[in-house]
């Protein structure tokens, strides 16, 4: 069955959608031995040689969703130019091709999954759907009432106000100099967290991915990893499910 060629990648567990139309873009992609550029180009799994970097591809054997519990001093990638150690280094006995769904930054630690479900990993770095992601924040100082305001409401970056978040302070009435928040964004652009700390005046010391959607575990060790129970897998594609729009309100609902 003739289907785009980024699905075909994406369900071959070679990159989500968006990387593998970036395969594509960059001339990395053949078909039938001719190089292919185009993002409409359709073609069979089954009776087509697809190769990306002239490695043919074939259909993954076995699906897998992993939760490592990142470190940091590690990179969020399959490879690294700079030689740096990627998270798929600490993924020992896992045979498939998995890749990380999203990122997180190079000294960031905490909760990552990797997978070769590409259409789970394309939905969830989605913003359109808006997955709730937590962290665990420890900044410089203790941030006021009006800092938790305009985190809360939202931090203009790059010309675009970041969507409301929910902020608390976890050491709040103790005596430390320096504050340790817990934050939950519903979009993913570069470095977040850090920016909207920066910019209300409070950098960040230490940070720490905790949830990613319903996911969460606290007893998985430091550069340690498990498989998804059946579950979670659910629970991850319900909470990825498109929102359904709200219905108008009524003239008389006020």
């Amino acid at each position: 069955m003739n289907v785009r060629l980024q699905k075909i990648l994406s369900q071959a567990g070679i990159a989500s959608r968006r990387a593998a139309e970036q395969l594509i873009a960059d001339g990395r992609v053949s078909v039938n031995g001719a190089t292919v550029t185009a993002m409409g180009t359709k073609a069979d799994l089954g009776a087509d040689d697809i190769r990306v970097d002239g490695r043919r591809i074939k259909a993954a054997e076995r699906t897998r969703y992993i939760l490592l519990n990142k470190p940091s001093g590690v990179v969020s990638t399959r490879s690294d130019p700079q030689r740096r150690r990627t998270v798929v280094e600490l993924l020992r006995g896992v045979g498939e091709y998995v890749y990380p769904v999203g990122r997180l930054d190079y000294d960031t630690e905490g909760l990552l999954l990797l997978t070769n479900d590409g259409d789970l990993a394309a939905t969830l770095t989605h913003p359109r759907h808006g997955v709730d992601r937590t962290y665990e924040v420890k900044v410089a100082g203790m941030p006021d009432d009006d800092a938790l305001i305009r985190l809360r409401t939202g931090i203009p970056l790059d010309g675009r106000r970041t969507l409301p978040a929910d902020v608390s302070v976890i050491n709040k009435g103790r005596r430390d100099r320096d504050g340790v928040l817990l934050m939950t964004i519903r979009e993913g652009r570069n470095r977040q967290v850090r920016r909207m700390c920066e910019a209300v005046g409070h950098p960040v010391r230490e940070l720490r991915r905790t949830r990613i959607g319903p996911i969460q575990d606290r007893r998985l060790k430091l550069g340690h990893w498990r498989e998804l129970r059946d579950d979670e897998v659910k629970a991850l594609r319900k909470s990825a499910a498109p929102r359904r729009p709200r219905a108008a309100a009524s003239p008389r609902a006020e």
